[in-house]
């Protein structure tokens, strides 16, 4: 976090930077990294990166930062400067409170109500009900790293000094986080306006001790309980506290940043996996020349093509077919594009990126405290920049898949797979290969397309009609983050066929890059042979991607992807 001590909006927005780490790392705070997360079906994860600690102050998050608390359990501290600006709106707040005059949620009720004025001593009554009635969420569990991130962003804007409440509260939510403590928040119940209203009433009430949380050894107990025994204090709500805890982008911006963490990763894994495809099937590195490249001046597709010639530098199994007596003009598209493709998605990630950067140098409250002293009621809760980018992503992803699937589908024909044995049977005719993992993978890819369909283009009216048009942001970032996870497992499948395939076309050697691949996936999986139980072995990889492990095989021999 960026320590600006003027609070200034403008200084605000300028002080963005964004960096990145490796996927789904979900630690608790002070515990001992581990290979595997119950939240998240036990999915691998990288070693963590980037920093332990992140300085809260007036200024925009970063995205490696939410990453490092939401993900990899980075302790949060407070700078002295910016929560003296929290207590000086909190005075405005206060007169106001004081004012004869409705002020909207102050000493009014909410949404439909307020036009209502609330009596004073009612009005801690008033937030706490808010915050016990918007806590309807329902469904499965969301995963703690996505918790973490919208507490985190609750907090960044809560910092900013634009939402009226306590320095006291400020810090309950940063010893929460810092404690380990993750108020349960249930799958559905955000329209993606008005804010993530009702994940982020879930946390608010555990914050006020009510509902349940899991606490720093995973354990679902209440969250009085787990305050109690973290020497935490409950937090009674003040005038206008209930609404600024509720009201922002929060937990579809914290899915978005780590969208964007993990789809980095996931792309450099497709080129891996298009280089050592274009190997196995015996395709040309000739099109991938930086000269060809250069007359389409795509930047996403400069840097996939660069990675794929780093990749195949060199490789003995590519000059084997390099002369004459090749009759094959043109490697079919799924081959040759590869880079137009993998490029388009990483330009689609840049735009979410930056999307997400201007997310992060905001303070999303309403009403908002203005730095005049206003308090303002606006519309800068509505997801709509935050809902299309994950929307536009989901695009990306299933289109990434498809043409990777496509790219396994060739190993598996021996009309098109240059030579190789019908589905890279051991036995043909007694073994069936790897023809039922393209099946799975056929099935991701299906489903991926179904998620690619928009969330943001619906809209259910709500809070009679005063909500009238929602973003359903929150529900693009879930399927988004289901989309994820389907394409790790597509490249996961390419990458064990086209590791079957290059060692079928042995005596002949891999380049290092690719070759690299190959024997880390040979240290988890075997090679050719007899049928045996494949879905471990669809697993092993799977981890392999998941934790960013077959990218490190390449940089670790031939140097950093792009």
């Amino acid at each position: 976090m960026s320590v600006i001590p003027d609070t200034d909006d403008s200084t605000r927005t300028a002080a963005i930077g964004v960096r990145v780490f490796h996927r789904n790392m979900d630690i608790q705070p002070g515990a001992t990294p581990t290979t595997s997360d119950p939240t998240t079906s036990g999915r691998s994860h990288p070693e963590p990166a980037g920093p332990t600690s992140v300085v809260l102050g007036a200024g925009p998050l970063s995205i490696d930062e939410v990453v490092a608390v939401a993900r990899h359990g980075a302790r949060i501290d407070l700078d002295g400067t910016a929560l003296d600006g929290v207590a000086a709106s909190r005075r405005i707040i206060e007169a106001l409170a004081s004012d004869p005059e409705p002020h909207y949620g102050i000493s009014t009720g909410f949404g439909a109500l307020a036009t209502t004025f609330i009596e004073p001593t009612r009005r801690a009554q008033l937030q706490a009900s808010l915050v016990r009635s918007h806590a309807a969420g329902s469904g499965e569990v969301v995963e703690r790293e996505v918790v973490r991130s919208l507490m985190t962003l609750r907090l960044s804007t809560l910092m900013t000094g634009r939402t009226g409440v306590r320095v006291e509260t400020v810090r309950a939510y940063a010893a929460m986080l810092n404690a380990g403590i993750t108020p349960v928040v249930r799958e559905y119940g955000s329209l993606g306006c008005s804010g993530d209203l009702a994940p982020l009433a879930h946390c608010a009430l555990a914050v006020m001790g009510e509902g349940e949380v899991t606490d720093a050894s995973g354990r679902t107990r209440s969250a009085a309980e787990a305050l109690a025994d973290a020497g935490l204090q409950p937090v009674q709500l003040a005038e206008k506290e209930g609404l600024a805890l509720i009201n922002g982008t929060d937990g579809m911006l914290g899915m978005l940043a780590l969208a964007v963490e993990d789809l980095r990763m996931l792309l450099r894994t497709a080129d891996v996996a298009a280089a050592m495809s274009v190997e196995g099937l015996l395709g040309t590195d000739a099109v991938f020349a930086a000269d060809l490249q250069a007359l389409r001046p795509q930047s996403g597709q400069a840097e996939s093509a660069a990675n794929l010639r780093l990749l195949l530098d060199g490789s003995p199994i590519v000059a084997s077919h390099r002369g004459p007596e090749c009759t094959r003009v043109q490697d079919a598209y799924s081959l040759r594009c590869a880079p137009q493709v993998h490029g388009a998605a990483r330009d689609t990630v840049d735009h979410a990126a930056m999307v997400a950067e201007r997310e992060l140098a905001s303070a999303v409250d309403n009403p908002v405290l203005t730095p005049d002293g206003r308090v303002e009621s606006n519309g800068n809760f509505h997801g709509a920049p935050v809902a299309y980018v994950l929307d536009f992503l989901a695009i990306a992803v299933a289109d990434v898949a498809s043409m990777s699937e496509r790219r396994t589908d060739r190993f598996l024909d021996r009309s098109r797979s240059n030579g190789l044995p019908p589905f890279l049977a051991h036995e043909v005719g007694v073994d069936s290969g790897l023809m039922i993992a393209q099946y799975t993978a056929a099935g991701i890819v299906s489903e991926l397309k179904r998620l690619a369909h928009p969330a943001s283009v619906d809209s259910i009216p709500s809070s009679a009609m005063q909500e009238d048009h929602v973003s359903m942001g929150w529900a693009a970032a879930r399927k988004l983050r289901r989309a994820i996870d389907g394409l790790s497992r597509v490249l996961a499948i390419e990458v064990m066929t086209a590791a079957r395939g290059l060692d079928l076309r042995g005596p002949l050697e891999p380049a290092v890059g690719t070759g690299a691949v190959l024997r880390r996936v040979r240290e988890q999986v075997t090679g050719p042979g007899p049928d045996r139980f494949l879905s471990p072995e669809i697993e092993a990889v799977t981890a392999l991607v998941q934790s960013g492990e077959v990218v490190r095989a390449v940089t670790g021999a031939v140097g950093d992807l792009r």
